[in-house]
């Protein structure tokens, strides 16, 4: 299997976090409430990841190097995972898997509501990841794993309600998110190829 190293690196950098904090958590190392750290820790991973699994083109494009394709779909299948793990933490350790509590949330506080329709289009992805779904689907495949983008945007929303009073840190995400999205208009793609090109012919210059 080509780019084997490669792969097993990513594993290896996507699962030990969240073994961190498990690790945190049952050692009391996590603060008054661990429940709620561990379920923002992995809130957070999994957007760090999201936008991770979006820069995998870019950098596609400008290097011509196909390990980064290599790995996208496992680092979208590893955003996927700590997604459904921050649900669980969620209704474990602050819902206390008490359904009238989860919809008394879903009615008070929209964002919940977004997060939830984030992992359900998250859900739809991952579920369609895989060859089978690619030839089944032909061209709408492409068009459902757009469904990304909007992923993304619901992610930033669903941070910027949970952490209100500090804007710095969501501020950064939001910016490079928004890098992202504009690197998918086909000039600036077009653009980021022909800079990828003269920076391999000749990288002194570029």
């Amino acid at each position: 299997m080509r780019y084997r190293l490669w792969r097993v690196g990513v594993f290896l950098a996507a699962s030990v976090p969240p073994l961190y904090w498990l690790y945190c958590a049952v050692f009391n190392l996590l603060g008054p409430d661990p429940g709620k750290v561990l379920v923002d820790n992995l809130g957070l991973g999994a957007l760090i990841l999201l936008l991770i699994t979006l820069a995998m083109t870019p950098l596609q494009q400008l290097t011509r190097w196909g390990g980064w394709i290599a790995v996208r779909r496992q680092l979208g299948l590893w955003c996927f995972a700590y997604v459904t793990l921050h649900l669980s933490g969620y209704m474990l350790f602050i819902a206390g898997l008490r359904l009238d509590l989860v919809l008394r949330d879903l009615s008070e506080r929209p964002y919940i509501i977004v997060g939830a329709l984030a992992f359900i289009g998250l859900l739809a992805l991952a579920v369609t990841s895989n060859r089978f779904s690619v030839r089944r689907l032909g061209r709408k495949w492409k068009a459902l794993h757009r469904l990304v983008y909007v992923i993304l945007l619901l992610a930033l929303l669903h941070m910027l309600w949970v952490v209100r009073a500090d804007l710095g840190e969501w501020l950064a995400y939001a910016l490079i998110g928004g890098a992202l999205l504009l690197m998918r208009v086909s000039a600036v793609a077009s653009g980021l190829q022909r800079a990828g090109v003269l920076w391999r012919e000749n990288p002194k210059k570029v």
